[in-house]
C-alpha cells in the first residue's frame, strides 16, 4: 500500500482553529492571499481542509522559526 492509496483525512473548520490557533477571518482572509491551505467545499454547507495539508502548512511554520532561530545564535 502507497500513500496515494490511502484517502486523505479532512477536518472542519473548529478543528483547523483549534490546531493553528487562528480564527475564522484570518484563515479565509489568508486563504485568499495564497498564504494558507485552501478549503474543498463537499456541497451545501460543508467545507473541509485535507488535514495533510494543515499538518504540512504548521511544519513549515515551525522550520521557519527554526531557521530565525539558528541564524540569531
Amino acid at each position: 500500500m502507497t500513500a496515494s492509496d490511502i484517502a486523505p483525512t479532512f477536518i472542519r473548520l473548529p478543528e483547523v482553529r483549534r490546531r493553528t490557533g487562528l480564527g475564522k477571518t484570518t484563515i479565509y482572509d489568508w486563504m485568499k492571499e495564497g498564504r494558507f491551505p485552501k478549503s474543498l467545499h463537499l456541497g451545501g454547507n460543508i467545507v473541509v481542509w485535507v488535514e495533510s495539508e494543515i499538518d504540512a502548512w504548521l511544519e513549515a511554520k515551525m522550520a521557519t522559526r527554526e531557521d530565525g532561530m539558528a541564524s540569531a545564535a
